[in-house]
């Protein structure tokens, strides 16, 4: 799998456990949850996806084992064309996601070609599908050199490149900020952005590769923390979003995009996830 936007043929997710009562503060979620509405949330989500004819393959669920992030399952790892890379978060309190993924590879018998190791960091939502031989991956809080620098060794042998382009501080270490929450795929040619955080260099590359970018409008983006720009591609110009942002969601419209939408107030912005976050695609084709 070499694309960010092919047809979505198979999804890893995880319903929430440990999120419905964990400590807001401690997890560095905005406000206490709703657990009954953020279960609610989840499952309209889910419905959205199996709509498109993807196949979700479930990493077991497991409120006890304190993984309250687990259900953003786009971070522990990442899919490459004949296995997968189990990753390395670089949010301390998601370090035991490394090892959930990799025993759900072995469980559903697909090879991990390599592993982020110490003193590495990686996490999955610095990391799109530039083209279909490119990886552009964001080093910030995150994702840093040495992390890098392995999944470079990792995917070189399968004709892969990797590109790098420097995050700003933004908000800081405690907050999450990725490549993919300034740059969201929605077709071969053409992508939503936040210019004002967009790395300058990356900005230039996918000018010079011939996308079009869409620019968000900045106060939906602060006004969502974000995640109006977080938005799920399950085919070219077709993607789910978070309801609510209605000037993002027409910029996309307008360019093409069938844009389906879910309400996620209690699931996604107070918890720094949206719906790529939910979602470990395993094919596209």
């Amino acid at each position: 799998m070499t694309s960010s936007v092919a047809p979505l043929r198979k999804v890893a997710m995880r319903r929430p456990g440990a999120m419905l009562d964990a400590d807001h503060e401690q997890w560095h979620y905005t406000k206490p949850l709703d657990a009954a509405e953020l279960v609610r949330q989840y499952d309209a989500f889910a419905a959205l996806v199996e709509a498109t004819g993807a196949e979700i393959s479930w990493i077991p669920d497991g409120a006890a084992d304190d993984l309250a992030d687990s259900v953003f399952t786009y971070d522990p790892s990442f899919a490459v064309p004949g296995g997968a890379v189990v990753l390395r978060p670089g949010k301390a309190l998601r370090a035991g996601e490394a090892d959930l993924h990799a025993k759900f590879y072995g469980d559903l018998g697909v090879p991990i070609l390599g592993r982020i190791e110490s003193p590495g960091l990686f996490e999955g939502g610095d990391c799109f599908w530039l083209d279909d031989t490119t990886l552009a991956v964001g080093r910030g809080f995150r994702t840093n050199q040495s992390g890098i620098d392995q999944m470079t060794s990792i995917v070189a042998p399968l004709g892969i490149s990797v590109e790098a382009y420097d995050l700003p501080y933004h908000l800081g270490p405690e907050a999450c900020l990725h490549l993919m929450s300034v740059v969201s795929v929605l077709d071969i040619d053409l992508a939503l952005v936040h210019t004002p955080l967009m790395p300058t260099a990356l900005y230039q590359r996918m000018i010079e590769l011939g996308y079009a970018l869409l620019e968000a409008p900045a106060a939906e983006f602060d006004a969502s923390l974000g995640l109006n720009l977080n938005v799920l591609a399950t085919a070219p110009r077709e993607v789910i979003a978070i309801a609510g942002f209605d000037k993002t969601l027409e910029l996309m419209r307008d360019a093409g995009c069938e844009v389906t939408t879910f309400v996620a107030d209690e699931l996604c912005i107070p918890c720094e996830g949206g719906p790529t976050c939910l979602t470990r695609p395993l094919l596209r084709d």
